[in-house]
């Protein structure tokens, strides 16, 4: 399984979208000044991270295939799309 980072930096997910496979990992870097969050709804493929400050970073483990979106809970703006393959 491979690790990937995304970073959060001027509200917005970099990158916005990614492709990876079943029991790769997320890692979201926070490199703001103010908090944020990391969540899905994605039916089957929800999670949430919490909310965590500058230079915290949250991992999350992907372990179903499909399209997976996810949001700041802080900034409704902010949105990646992760493909997942099997």
């Amino acid at each position: 399984a491979a690790e990937f980072n995304v970073d959060q930096k001027g509200n917005t997910f970099t990158p916005t979208a990614l492709k990876i496979k079943v029991g790769d990992s997320v890692n979201f870097r926070n490199l703001d000044n103010h908090y944020h969050n990391v969540f899905s709804l994605t039916e089957g493929q929800s999670f949430d991270l919490g909310s965590y400050g500058q230079g915290q970073s949250r991992k999350h483990t992907f372990t179903r295939p499909g399209k997976v979106d996810v949001e700041c809970a802080i900034h409704p703006a902010m949105k990646i799309t992760i493909e997942v393959s099997p």
